[in-house]
Protein backbone atom coordinates (compact mmCIF):
# COMPACT_ATOMS: atom_id res chain seq x y z
CA UNK A 1 0.00 0.00 0.00
CA UNK A 2 0.70 3.67 -0.98
CA UNK A 3 1.26 5.90 2.73
CA UNK A 4 -0.19 9.43 2.27
CA UNK A 5 2.23 11.62 0.69
CA UNK A 6 3.37 14.45 2.25
CA UNK A 7 5.56 17.39 2.53
CA UNK A 8 9.02 17.74 2.69
CA UNK A 9 9.27 19.39 6.18
CA UNK A 10 7.10 16.91 7.45
CA UNK A 11 9.67 14.62 5.87
CA UNK A 12 12.49 16.47 7.16
CA UNK A 13 10.88 15.97 10.61
CA UNK A 14 10.47 11.99 9.90
CA UNK A 15 14.24 12.06 8.75
CA UNK A 16 15.14 13.64 12.18
CA UNK A 17 13.68 11.43 14.16
CA UNK A 18 15.30 8.57 12.79
CA UNK A 19 18.44 10.42 13.98
CA UNK A 20 19.89 10.82 10.74
CA UNK A 21 20.52 13.81 8.61
CA UNK A 22 17.73 14.62 5.89
CA UNK A 23 19.39 16.77 4.05
CA UNK A 24 21.21 17.27 -0.02
CA UNK A 25 19.55 14.90 -1.93
CA UNK A 26 17.94 12.74 0.35
CA UNK A 27 15.37 16.28 0.65
CA UNK A 28 15.19 16.21 -3.15
CA UNK A 29 13.72 13.05 -3.46
CA UNK A 30 10.58 14.28 -0.62
CA UNK A 31 9.49 17.53 -3.05
CA UNK A 32 9.63 18.67 -6.62
CA UNK A 33 13.17 17.60 -7.46
CA UNK A 34 12.67 14.36 -8.30
CA UNK A 35 13.61 14.82 -12.12
CA UNK A 36 16.52 17.52 -11.10
CA UNK A 37 17.89 13.95 -8.90
CA UNK A 38 17.08 11.62 -11.96
CA UNK A 39 19.44 14.34 -13.86
CA UNK A 40 22.26 15.01 -11.52
CA UNK A 41 22.43 12.00 -9.49
CA UNK A 42 21.07 9.03 -12.40
CA UNK A 43 23.18 10.77 -15.20
CA UNK A 44 26.38 11.27 -13.45
CA UNK A 45 26.39 8.11 -11.20
CA UNK A 46 29.43 6.09 -13.10
CA UNK A 47 27.57 3.20 -11.71
CA UNK A 48 24.75 3.98 -14.22
CA UNK A 49 25.76 5.68 -16.55
CA UNK A 50 27.43 3.51 -19.83
CA UNK A 51 30.90 4.06 -21.25
CA UNK A 52 31.86 3.19 -24.40
CA UNK A 53 33.70 -0.50 -23.11
CA UNK A 54 30.22 -1.99 -21.13
CA UNK A 55 31.63 -4.27 -18.06
CA UNK A 56 29.64 -7.03 -16.45
CA UNK A 57 27.72 -4.04 -14.34
CA UNK A 58 26.84 -2.11 -17.10
CA UNK A 59 25.46 -5.59 -18.65
CA UNK A 60 23.55 -6.75 -15.68
CA UNK A 61 22.51 -3.02 -15.24
CA UNK A 62 20.76 -3.81 -18.91
CA UNK A 63 19.34 -7.22 -18.27
CA UNK A 64 17.63 -5.48 -15.26
CA UNK A 65 15.95 -2.95 -17.13
CA UNK A 66 15.10 -5.09 -20.03
CA UNK A 67 12.62 -7.80 -17.57
CA UNK A 68 12.23 -5.41 -14.67
CA UNK A 69 11.72 -7.33 -11.22
CA UNK A 70 10.57 -6.30 -7.80
CA UNK A 71 12.55 -5.90 -5.17
CA UNK A 72 11.92 -5.29 -1.51
CA UNK A 73 14.31 -2.82 0.46
CA UNK A 74 13.33 -3.09 4.43
CA UNK A 75 15.34 -0.96 5.69
CA UNK A 76 13.48 2.00 4.74
CA UNK A 77 14.39 4.59 7.41
CA UNK A 78 18.34 4.41 6.34
CA UNK A 79 18.84 7.69 4.24
CA UNK A 80 21.04 5.39 2.00
CA UNK A 81 18.52 3.11 1.28
CA UNK A 82 16.11 5.98 0.77
CA UNK A 83 18.03 8.00 -2.20
CA UNK A 84 19.06 4.28 -3.54
CA UNK A 85 15.08 3.26 -3.70
CA UNK A 86 14.54 6.89 -5.63
CA UNK A 87 17.72 6.34 -8.36
CA UNK A 88 16.78 2.87 -8.72
CA UNK A 89 12.91 3.08 -10.08
CA UNK A 90 13.57 6.73 -11.81
CA UNK A 91 16.28 4.97 -13.72
CA UNK A 92 14.12 1.92 -14.34
CA UNK A 93 16.60 -1.19 -12.97
CA UNK A 94 13.60 -2.07 -10.62
CA UNK A 95 10.21 -1.87 -9.18
CA UNK A 96 10.71 -0.79 -5.43
CA UNK A 97 9.04 -1.52 -2.16
CA UNK A 98 10.00 0.37 0.78
CA UNK A 99 9.36 -1.10 4.26
CA UNK A 100 9.91 2.14 6.64
CA UNK A 101 8.71 1.99 10.57
CA UNK A 102 7.20 5.99 10.83
CA UNK A 103 6.93 4.98 14.28
CA UNK A 104 10.48 4.94 15.37
CA UNK A 105 9.76 9.15 15.04
CA UNK A 106 9.96 9.76 19.02
CA UNK A 107 6.79 11.61 19.78
CA UNK A 108 5.67 11.97 15.78
CA UNK A 109 2.88 11.51 13.63
CA UNK A 110 3.14 7.80 13.34
CA UNK A 111 1.23 8.52 9.49
CA UNK A 112 4.48 10.51 8.65
CA UNK A 113 5.26 8.77 5.19
CA UNK A 114 8.19 9.16 2.78
CA UNK A 115 6.78 10.58 -0.18
CA UNK A 116 8.77 8.74 -3.26
CA UNK A 117 7.10 8.81 -6.65
CA UNK A 118 7.42 5.48 -8.38
CA UNK A 119 8.46 3.24 -4.78
CA UNK A 120 5.72 1.45 -2.94
CA UNK A 121 5.77 2.40 0.66
CA UNK A 122 4.52 -0.25 3.22
CA UNK A 123 4.69 0.63 7.33
CA UNK A 124 5.75 -2.24 9.14
CA UNK A 125 3.73 -0.50 12.37
CA UNK A 126 0.40 -1.25 10.01
CA UNK A 127 -1.88 -4.09 10.34
CA UNK A 128 -2.56 -4.53 7.23
CA UNK A 129 0.72 -6.02 5.69
CA UNK A 130 1.13 -8.42 8.90
CA UNK A 131 -1.96 -9.83 8.45
CA UNK A 132 -1.74 -10.21 4.70
CA UNK A 133 1.97 -12.29 5.08
CA UNK A 134 1.48 -13.84 8.64
CA UNK A 135 0.11 -17.25 6.86
CA UNK A 136 3.47 -17.23 4.58
CA UNK A 137 5.66 -16.86 8.11
CA UNK A 138 2.95 -19.47 9.64
CA UNK A 139 3.51 -21.86 6.33
CA UNK A 140 7.72 -21.32 6.49
CA UNK A 141 8.20 -21.84 10.67
CA UNK A 142 4.94 -24.14 11.67
CA UNK A 143 7.45 -27.29 11.36
CA UNK A 144 9.09 -25.25 14.18
CA UNK A 145 6.52 -25.01 16.88
CA UNK A 146 5.62 -20.93 15.60
CA UNK A 147 1.37 -20.53 15.72
CA UNK A 148 0.02 -18.16 13.45
CA UNK A 149 -0.60 -15.51 15.91
CA UNK A 150 3.10 -15.75 17.06
CA UNK A 151 3.83 -15.20 12.84
CA UNK A 152 1.65 -12.02 12.43
CA UNK A 153 3.77 -10.29 16.27
CA UNK A 154 7.23 -11.86 14.42
CA UNK A 155 6.01 -9.90 11.07
CA UNK A 156 7.15 -6.66 13.05
CA UNK A 157 10.74 -7.52 11.99
CA UNK A 158 11.29 -5.88 8.39
CA UNK A 159 13.72 -8.74 7.93
CA UNK A 160 11.05 -11.47 8.06
CA UNK A 161 8.55 -9.44 6.80
CA UNK A 162 10.36 -8.47 3.59
CA UNK A 163 11.36 -11.97 3.17
CA UNK A 164 7.38 -13.15 3.84
CA UNK A 165 7.01 -10.66 0.41
CA UNK A 166 9.48 -12.71 -1.93
CA UNK A 167 7.94 -15.82 -0.41
CA UNK A 168 4.45 -15.12 -1.32
CA UNK A 169 5.56 -13.73 -4.89
CA UNK A 170 4.60 -10.20 -4.34
CA UNK A 171 8.70 -9.16 -4.62
CA UNK A 172 11.42 -11.35 -6.58
CA UNK A 173 13.90 -10.85 -4.32
CA UNK A 174 14.98 -8.66 -0.77
CA UNK A 175 18.37 -6.65 -0.05
CA UNK A 176 19.29 -5.98 3.34
CA UNK A 177 21.94 -5.16 5.46
CA UNK A 178 22.41 -0.73 5.83
CA UNK A 179 20.92 -1.72 9.40
CA UNK A 180 21.45 -5.12 10.28
CA UNK A 181 23.94 -7.69 10.50
CA UNK A 182 25.03 -9.64 8.26
CA UNK A 183 23.49 -12.82 10.22
CA UNK A 184 20.43 -11.39 10.88
CA UNK A 185 19.49 -10.88 7.07
CA UNK A 186 20.91 -14.84 6.33
CA UNK A 187 18.61 -15.73 9.23
CA UNK A 188 15.55 -14.39 8.02
CA UNK A 189 16.30 -15.98 4.27
CA UNK A 190 16.69 -19.21 5.57
CA UNK A 191 13.89 -18.85 8.06
CA UNK A 192 11.45 -17.94 5.71
CA UNK A 193 13.07 -18.92 1.78
CA UNK A 194 15.05 -22.02 2.78
CA UNK A 195 17.94 -22.99 0.36
CA UNK A 196 17.97 -25.05 -3.20
CA UNK A 197 17.70 -28.49 -2.90
CA UNK A 198 20.95 -29.12 -4.90
CA UNK A 199 22.69 -26.70 -2.72
CA UNK A 200 25.04 -27.76 0.43
CA UNK A 201 25.04 -24.51 2.08
CA UNK A 202 24.44 -20.91 1.76
CA UNK A 203 28.09 -19.06 0.46
CA UNK A 204 28.67 -16.18 -1.18
CA UNK A 205 30.67 -14.72 -3.90
CA UNK A 206 32.18 -11.36 -5.25
CA UNK A 207 31.60 -9.84 -8.63
CA UNK A 208 35.84 -8.87 -9.32
CA UNK A 209 35.83 -6.47 -12.54
CA UNK A 210 39.04 -5.79 -13.35
CA UNK A 211 39.85 -3.43 -16.12
CA UNK A 212 42.96 -1.33 -15.40
CA UNK A 213 45.74 -2.17 -17.56
CA UNK A 214 48.48 -3.73 -15.08
CA UNK A 215 45.95 -5.91 -14.12
CA UNK A 216 47.40 -9.29 -14.43
CA UNK A 217 43.92 -10.62 -15.86
CA UNK A 218 41.37 -9.06 -17.51
CA UNK A 219 37.62 -8.55 -17.17
CA UNK A 220 35.52 -10.11 -14.80
CA UNK A 221 36.12 -13.05 -11.89
CA UNK A 222 34.45 -14.29 -9.47
CA UNK A 223 35.93 -14.47 -5.85
CA UNK A 224 34.23 -17.10 -3.34
CA UNK A 225 33.51 -17.56 -0.57
CA UNK A 226 34.76 -13.85 1.06
CA UNK A 227 30.96 -13.36 3.41
CA UNK A 228 30.07 -15.97 4.74
CA UNK A 229 31.40 -20.01 5.44
CA UNK A 230 34.08 -19.54 8.25
CA UNK A 231 35.64 -22.87 7.33
CA UNK A 232 34.48 -25.06 4.95
CA UNK A 233 34.63 -28.65 4.43
CA UNK A 234 35.82 -30.10 1.36
CA UNK A 235 32.11 -31.13 0.60
CA UNK A 236 31.01 -27.56 1.07
CA UNK A 237 33.95 -26.23 -0.91
CA UNK A 238 33.31 -28.34 -4.26
CA UNK A 239 29.45 -26.87 -3.37
CA UNK A 240 30.79 -23.22 -3.24
CA UNK A 241 32.71 -23.65 -6.52
CA UNK A 242 29.79 -25.36 -8.49
CA UNK A 243 27.56 -23.01 -7.15
CA UNK A 244 29.81 -20.00 -8.12
CA UNK A 245 30.62 -21.96 -11.69
CA UNK A 246 26.58 -21.34 -11.97
CA UNK A 247 26.06 -17.72 -10.53
CA UNK A 248 28.76 -16.89 -13.33
CA UNK A 249 27.30 -18.32 -16.24
CA UNK A 250 23.11 -16.95 -14.62
CA UNK A 251 24.84 -13.44 -13.98
CA UNK A 252 27.66 -12.32 -16.47
CA UNK A 253 27.84 -15.71 -19.31
CA UNK A 254 31.63 -15.86 -18.41
CA UNK A 255 32.42 -19.18 -19.43
CA UNK A 256 33.59 -20.74 -16.29
CA UNK A 257 37.05 -21.93 -15.71
CA UNK A 258 37.21 -22.89 -11.62
CA UNK A 259 40.69 -22.57 -9.54
CA UNK A 260 40.51 -24.08 -5.89
CA UNK A 261 43.40 -22.15 -4.43
CA UNK A 262 46.07 -23.65 -2.04
CA UNK A 263 49.29 -22.40 -0.95
CA UNK A 264 50.26 -25.84 -2.66
CA UNK A 265 50.06 -26.49 -6.55
CA UNK A 266 49.69 -29.86 -7.55
CA UNK A 267 51.33 -32.23 -4.61
CA UNK A 268 53.89 -29.70 -4.14
CA UNK A 269 52.94 -29.66 0.00
CA UNK A 270 51.50 -32.10 2.49
CA UNK A 271 48.92 -30.91 5.12
CA UNK A 272 44.98 -31.35 5.83
CA UNK A 273 44.43 -28.05 4.39
CA UNK A 274 45.54 -29.41 1.00
CA UNK A 275 44.21 -32.30 1.52
CA UNK A 276 40.56 -30.29 1.89
CA UNK A 277 41.29 -28.83 -1.02
CA UNK A 278 42.23 -31.76 -3.42
CA UNK A 279 38.87 -33.90 -1.87
CA UNK A 280 36.75 -30.83 -3.14
CA UNK A 281 38.35 -31.26 -6.49
CA UNK A 282 37.69 -34.99 -6.54
CA UNK A 283 33.95 -34.42 -5.63
CA UNK A 284 33.64 -31.88 -8.26
CA UNK A 285 34.85 -34.10 -11.02
CA UNK A 286 32.44 -36.80 -9.85
CA UNK A 287 29.19 -34.86 -9.58
CA UNK A 288 30.50 -31.92 -12.79
CA UNK A 289 32.93 -33.66 -14.80
CA UNK A 290 32.26 -30.98 -17.65
CA UNK A 291 33.58 -27.88 -15.46
CA UNK A 292 36.79 -27.11 -16.38
CA UNK A 293 38.96 -27.09 -12.86
CA UNK A 294 42.14 -26.24 -11.65
CA UNK A 295 42.19 -28.38 -8.31
CA UNK A 296 45.17 -26.94 -5.76
CA UNK A 297 46.66 -24.35 -7.59
CA UNK A 298 48.84 -21.13 -6.14
CA UNK A 299 47.35 -17.96 -7.54
CA UNK A 300 49.89 -17.60 -9.46
CA UNK A 301 49.61 -20.94 -11.22
CA UNK A 302 46.02 -19.83 -11.20
CA UNK A 303 46.55 -16.39 -13.64
CA UNK A 304 49.88 -17.00 -15.37
CA UNK A 305 50.25 -19.27 -18.27
CA UNK A 306 53.60 -19.85 -17.56
CA UNK A 307 53.79 -20.47 -14.43
CA UNK A 308 50.69 -23.01 -14.21
CA UNK A 309 52.87 -24.88 -16.89
CA UNK A 310 55.96 -25.23 -14.97
CA UNK A 311 54.29 -26.07 -12.14
CA UNK A 312 51.74 -28.31 -13.13
CA UNK A 313 52.40 -29.19 -16.52
CA UNK A 314 49.91 -32.18 -15.83
CA UNK A 315 46.66 -29.61 -15.47
CA UNK A 316 44.61 -29.52 -19.23
CA UNK A 317 43.09 -26.24 -17.85
CA UNK A 318 44.97 -23.22 -18.85
CA UNK A 319 44.97 -20.14 -16.97
CA UNK A 320 44.07 -17.98 -16.19
CA UNK A 321 40.98 -18.79 -14.66
CA UNK A 322 37.79 -17.11 -13.54
CA UNK A 323 36.42 -18.59 -10.71
CA UNK A 324 38.82 -18.33 -7.65
CA UNK A 325 37.79 -20.56 -4.40
CA UNK A 326 39.76 -19.81 -1.65
CA UNK A 327 40.30 -22.49 1.25
CA UNK A 328 38.74 -20.65 4.03
CA UNK A 329 36.88 -17.43 4.44
CA UNK A 330 39.93 -15.85 6.39
CA UNK A 331 41.63 -16.20 3.17
CA UNK A 332 39.17 -15.40 0.86
CA UNK A 333 38.31 -11.89 2.65
CA UNK A 334 41.88 -10.75 2.93
CA UNK A 335 42.15 -11.85 -0.64
CA UNK A 336 39.08 -9.97 -2.27
CA UNK A 337 40.01 -6.59 -0.53
CA UNK A 338 43.96 -6.50 -1.24
CA UNK A 339 42.75 -6.96 -4.64
CA UNK A 340 40.09 -4.04 -4.02
CA UNK A 341 42.43 -1.73 -2.48
CA UNK A 342 45.71 -2.63 -3.59
CA UNK A 343 44.95 -3.92 -7.07
CA UNK A 344 42.02 -1.46 -8.03
CA UNK A 345 39.59 -4.28 -8.73
CA UNK A 346 36.18 -3.29 -8.69
CA UNK A 347 34.48 -5.67 -6.09
CA UNK A 348 30.59 -5.88 -6.53
CA UNK A 349 29.18 -8.06 -3.19
CA UNK A 350 29.02 -9.84 -1.36
CA UNK A 351 26.05 -11.85 -3.24
CA UNK A 352 24.54 -14.75 -1.51
CA UNK A 353 23.86 -17.88 -3.73
CA UNK A 354 22.59 -21.24 -2.39
CA UNK A 355 18.86 -20.07 -1.75
CA UNK A 356 15.94 -20.82 -3.47
CA UNK A 357 15.33 -17.00 -4.12
CA UNK A 358 17.44 -13.81 -4.25
CA UNK A 359 17.90 -12.52 -0.92
CA UNK A 360 21.46 -10.11 -0.59
CA UNK A 361 23.05 -8.63 2.15
CA UNK A 362 24.76 -5.43 2.19
CA UNK A 363 27.89 -4.47 4.44
CA UNK A 364 26.53 -1.59 7.57
CA UNK A 365 29.29 0.63 6.26
CA UNK A 366 27.81 0.38 2.30
CA UNK A 367 27.16 3.38 -0.11
CA UNK A 368 24.06 4.35 -1.90
CA UNK A 369 26.09 3.22 -5.43
CA UNK A 370 26.38 -0.24 -3.30
CA UNK A 371 23.09 -0.40 -2.95
CA UNK A 372 21.85 0.10 -6.40
CA UNK A 373 24.94 -2.13 -7.51
CA UNK A 374 23.52 -4.95 -5.56
CA UNK A 375 19.70 -4.45 -6.24
CA UNK A 376 20.27 -4.85 -10.06
CA UNK A 377 22.44 -8.22 -9.49
CA UNK A 378 19.51 -9.58 -7.35
CA UNK A 379 17.29 -8.49 -9.99
CA UNK A 380 19.36 -10.39 -12.36
CA UNK A 381 19.30 -13.52 -9.81
CA UNK A 382 15.81 -13.19 -10.09
CA UNK A 383 15.96 -13.28 -13.79
CA UNK A 384 17.59 -16.63 -13.55
CA UNK A 385 16.29 -18.12 -10.73
CA UNK A 386 14.90 -21.13 -11.36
Amino acid sequence: MLLPSRSSGQFQAFMKGTGYCAKSTIIKVADSGVERLKLEAIQNNALVKKTNKLNTLDLIIDSAKADVKTIVLPEGNDPRVIEAAALLANAGIANIILIVNTGSQAGGDPKVAVNLPNVEIIDARDDAPRMKYSEALYAARKNKGVTKEQAEQLLADPLLLGACMVRAGDADGMVAGATHATADVVRSALQVIGMKPDSKIVSSFFIMQHDLPHQAIQGTAIYADCGMVIDPNAEQLASIAMDSADSAVNLTGIDPKIALLSFSTAGSAEHEHVDKVRQAGKTIQGLRPELKLMTEVQFDAAIVPDILEKKAPEISVTAPANIFVFPDLQSGNIGYKIAQRIGGVQAIGPVLQGLKQPINDLSRGCSVDDIVNLVAVTARQAQTNN
